[in-house]
């Protein structure tokens, strides 16, 4: 039996959810449904010095994960991030970065479209079946429908969840045709990016991706932000014609290709024309500073360019190590 393309498989979700509406869960309920499928994404560039983080949904449960593309992009090169780490949720978060981000697993691009902000990422060499987001159709949420995010917001705590409403609809967001997004007062921040927003049963309606913060003449904004549908997410897989076997690797379609700095192919969709962004939307978190710098110790659960930071760092102090090995190896 030929196997089905990933987008057919999320259209298949699609029309599954739309038949099986059940009744309102309870944001406990919905947290409990859906968090074990929500991972925290890290990005690391330029020896360790650059990082991105943000959120991400399983949504097939050999580890297939849909993020946003500014999350895994590194924005300097236009390219994925040469390493990325994908931290499973533990039973129970507590705080404590060193135990809640104990489950880590490599992943890689698989796809994505700048335009669209999204991104498909593949963990490696998983051979445990992974729990999942469960996606909905997006053109069942009204205006006033209750909806949830599960994310990890700087300065809050990992796999935080937050409620509110959809508050309205915008057709070609920021000016690119077919990125369809709900605007909503949930709260979210940066670190929340490529997260779900989940509609009243714990499925996913949308990947949250923006947020506004301060208007033009410096006034600060608040909640203002702003989640792709999950019916543009399911049109942009189809278009992949990403084939899944079980057990084997991905076969990648046809098209424009271009090379990762690891040699991982991935197909880039490049938008049309120079797209501006508005001010302050970027959900994830790009820390600058070396990882050598002292960082005030916050008080609070977690600080996530602090977090960014010393990842980066153990990635290049694993570099160096690997780089020292290799020439001990060829003394020899």
């Amino acid at each position: 039996m030929r196997s089905l393309t990933w987008g057919a498989l999320f259209v298949l979700s699609l029309m599954w959810s739309t038949e099986t509406i059940g009744k309102e869960l309870s944001p406990r309920e919905i947290y409990e449904q859906a968090s074990p499928a929500v991972v925290m994404v890290m990005g690391y560039a330029d020896g360790g010095r650059k990082g991105s983080g943000g959120t991400g949904s399983i949504i097939q449960s050999d580890g297939m994960i849909l993020t946003n593309a500014h999350v895994v992009i590194e924005e300097q090169t236009g390219k994925p991030f040469p390493r990325l780490s994908v931290f499973l949720k533990p039973a129970r978060v507590t705080g404590e970065s060193r135990t809640d981000l104990s489950r880590m697993v490599r992943a890689k691009v698989v796809a994505y479209s700048q335009p669209l902000d999204l991104a498909l990422l593949k963990l490696d060499g998983m051979t445990e079946r992974l729990p999942v987001v469960e996606v909905s159709e997006s053109g069942r949420a009204r205006i006033g429908d209750r909806v949830l995010a599960i994310g990890h917001p700087e300065q809050g705590g990992l796999w935080t969840l937050t409620t509110g409403v959809i508050s309205a609809e915008v057709d070609n967001f920021n000016g690119v045709k077919g990125k369809h997004v709900f605007q909503t007062e949930t709260g979210l921040n940066r670190g929340n990016s490529g997260g779900p927003l989940l509609d009243g049963e714990g499925r996913m309606i949308g990947v949250n991706t923006a947020i506004a913060r301060v208007a033009s003449d410096g006034l600060p904004i608040t909640s203002i932000s702003f989640s792709l549908k999950s019916n543009v997410a399911a049109q942009w897989l189809r278009e992949q014609r990403l084939g899944v076997r079980a057990g084997e690797g991905m076969p990648l379609p046809s098209g424009q290709m271009q090379r990762a700095a690891d040699q991982q192919t991935v197909l880039s969709v490049q938008p049309q024309g120079n797209v501006v962004q508005p001010p302050q939307s970027d959900l994830s978190s790009k820390p600058m500073t070396k990882p050598d710098v002292a960082q005030p110790v916050p008080g609070r659960p977690y600080n996530l360019d602090q977090l960014i930071s010393d990842r980066a760092k153990a990635e290049a102090d694993l570099d160096s190590m690997m780089s020292e090995m290799r020439g001990q190896m060829k003394g020899r």
